[in-house]
């Protein structure tokens, strides 16, 4: 029986993996064995980074709100406490995008989570 070349099926696996390094530096985006690397790296890093991104941006989202709370003198786990007595179920998202763009609401929250302190 004759033997069967890679032929079509290599170069198309190749060029799909060649595509995706596009924009990268020197080799890793014309040598077939580098580009792979690449791609194997790079979705490595996408994977990790869309979970640190989560880790950064609830790391944002608590400062803000701290700060908006102290302007109330009231800290955040003391503000976050009243909220969870008070059965306001705001995720800290929101509440961070309220203590940004309207901080009159943002107060009136502030005294929700007031009334239903020990």
């Amino acid at each position: 029986m004759a033997r069967t070349k890679t032929g079509f099926v290599r170069r198309r696996s190749h060029k799909k993996i060649l595509k995706l390094t596009k924009g990268q530096f020197g080799s890793r985006s014309r040598l077939w064995k580098r580009a792979h690397e690449a791609v194997l790296k790079g979705l490595h890093y996408a994977y990790r980074d869309r979970r640190t991104r989560r880790r950064d941006l609830r790391r944002l989202w608590i400062a803000r709100i701290n700060a908006a709370a102290r302007l109330q003198k009231l800290s955040y786990s003391r503000f976050m406490h009243g909220l969870k007595l008070a059965g306001v179920e705001l995720d800290r998202k929101t509440l961070a995008d309220i203590a940004v763009r309207d901080l009159p609401t943002f107060n009136k929250i502030v005294a929700v989570s007031l009334q239903h302190q020990h």
